[in-house]
């Protein structure tokens, strides 16, 4: 069958047009270009998910936002850290103040209200019902997360720098470990649903309870024997020494709902707390004792037996019922490479790769598969074993994973690959910018990965750029045209006549997700 000449439709040409200046012609070969250069024009935050508890959209009647939305109470505004659940958002803006919105904190508030103020806050964790916040010098601060609840409760006295005493605005109480040395601080919070972590600066770990309907029962806390019937006499959230991993210099924690993991300076990894879906990572499960009460072990040289290469575990990330870890694995010599020049070329090279255990069943282990139970971690396929060449090094460098941030059930992983954001006014019209690799996986029953369908992802996938509106208004591409979200790397940029620095972030939550500017 012949077609009629006239029945031909051709595509406009692509090219920018003669008359289109140096950065029109970047916005509209690059989409990577456009979403660097629109981040830093207009910091804030994107959002989508869950919004009947009025995170993610407070002003919208929608149940649920299938795809990124501008959060316009966010507009311009450049925040330190940020935890979402489905009821309550919590973040801290610019200057260090807690900010709080949603159903949870106060129905009818429609914008961020600032609660926690004049702390210079730098970190947020969240329970069931508390935040718990870090300031700039190491003190911790629990509070409801209730605004009742905060306008009714105890008021501390607070004394201002010229030493004038006042009652606090909002109740709130602080957490303090016990014995710290005369220079040690806490430098790190981590909080599951019913329990929380103190790390310090001197490696040591501490435990206590974080919420207000229930008591740690899980082996969380990591301390054999302790119950509510068992604790020691005093508040009832008073931190504990985990007094098991003395020794053991920690330099990173992190919590899933009802466990713990901790990630010493060797590369040694412990675990605690719930393992029902094997989410602690040892290979090990049992219906006779679903918890552990105190830290175990994890055999992470059992993961490369016969690979020949030396793992050293760089990052540990947890959530829900699920605990990643991020691995360099170094080629090691072995009597086979004696008769084999190219294997001997490979000793010495590092392999990052990421591993996952716990529960799968929405796909949150981004390995593929729809697993029950995962007790020995299995190894992210997508996320490891990446390379890409270098030309400023002249040779393959490996791409690691530069954070992942994980969800109730979802998670998000951004890529450490070769990022640019040189491109200026005397560079060439082909010189544009672009950021790191950003990928999503897990369960999407509220839309949360972002992909704008509903379908559970079971492998990491990229989604759309964030605004795709300005990918056709300005980057001139059809709507239907596929490229991939890009995450703006630390850039310095000039913001209403000051020099700023900051990135785009990503963060998980209970079911919800977003990207914000973060400093």
């Amino acid at each position: 069958m012949s077609l009629d000449p006239k029945d031909l439709v051709f595509e406009d040409s692509r090219y920018p047009s003669q008359d289109a200046s140096k950065e029109q012609v970047r916005d509209q070969i690059s989409s990577q270009h456009l979403q660097v250069k629109k981040s830093w024009e207009n910091p804030g935050v994107w959002i989508w998910g869950d919004n009947n508890g009025k995170v993610a959209a407070p002003d919208a009647k929608e149940g649920i936002i299938r795809n990124p939305r501008w959060l316009k109470m966010f507009d311009g505004q450049i925040l330190r850290d940020m935890k979402l659940t489905r009821t309550f958002g919590a973040a801290i803006d610019e200057r260090g103040d807690l900010l709080q919105w949603g159903v949870d904190y106060d129905p009818t508030a429609l914008n961020p209200i600032p609660t926690l103020k004049g702390k210079n806050l730098v970190s947020l964790a969240v329970s069931h019902d508390r935040i718990l916040a870090l300031s700039n010098t190491g003190q911790v601060y629990s509070l409801s997360v209730s605004a009742d609840e905060q306008s009714l409760g105890p008021k501390p006295t607070e004394t201002s720098w010229y030493f004038f005493s006042s009652k606090s605005p909002i109740s709130y109480r602080t957490i303090a470990p016990p014995s710290l040395g005369y220079t040690e601080r806490v430098t790190s919070i981590s909080s599951g649903l019913e329990h929380a972590l103190m790390l310090t600066s001197s490696g040591r770990v501490f435990s206590f309870a974080a919420c207000n309907d229930e008591y740690p029962s899980r082996g969380q806390l990591g301390i054999p024997g302790l119950t509510w019937f068992t604790r020691p006499s005093g508040r009832y959230d008073s931190p504990h020494e985990l007094s098991s991993l003395h020794g053991f210099r920690i330099s990173q924690i992190a919590t899933g709902d009802y466990h713990s993991v901790a990630l010493d300076k060797q590369g040694r990894v412990f675990a605690w707390g719930d393992n029902q879906k094997g989410q602690l990572g040892t290979g090990e499960t049992s219906k006779e004792s679903t918890f552990f009460d105190a830290p175990s072990l994890l055999p992470i040289t059992k993961l490369y037996t016969g690979t020949a290469q030396r793992p050293h575990v760089d990052r540990i990330f947890a959530g829900g019922n699920t605990t990643f870890l991020s691995i360099d694995a170094t080629r090691v010599a072995t009597p086979a490479d004696e008769e084999d020049h190219a294997a001997r070329r490979m000793i010495g090279r590092v392999t990052s790769d990421v591993w996952a255990a716990g529960h799968g069943i929405w796909g949150q282990l981004g390995n593929g598969r729809w697993t029950h139970v995962q007790s020995l971690p299995t190894k992210i396929a997508p996320l490891s074993g990446l390379f890409e060449y270098d030309e400023g090094k002249r040779r393959a460098v490996s791409i690691k994973l530069r954070d992942l941030t994980v969800g109730a059930n979802h998670a998000a992983a951004t890529l450490s690959n070769i990022t640019y954001l040189s491109a200026n006014e005397r560079s060439s019209e082909n010189d544009t910018n672009w950021g790191s690799d950003v990928l999503f996986f897990g369960n999407n029953e509220f839309y949360q990965l972002g992909t704008g369908r509903r379908n559970n992802v079971t492998s990491p996938t990229y989604i759309q750029p964030l605004d795709r509106g300005a990918e056709v208004a300005e980057g001139k591409r059809p709507k239907g045209e596929l490229h991939r979200f890009h995450a703006t790397p630390w850039s310095s940029v000039r913001l209403e006549g000051r020099r700023v620095d900051f990135e785009q972030r990503v963060v998980c939550g209970r079911g919800v997700t977003a990207v914000y500017s973060g400093c």
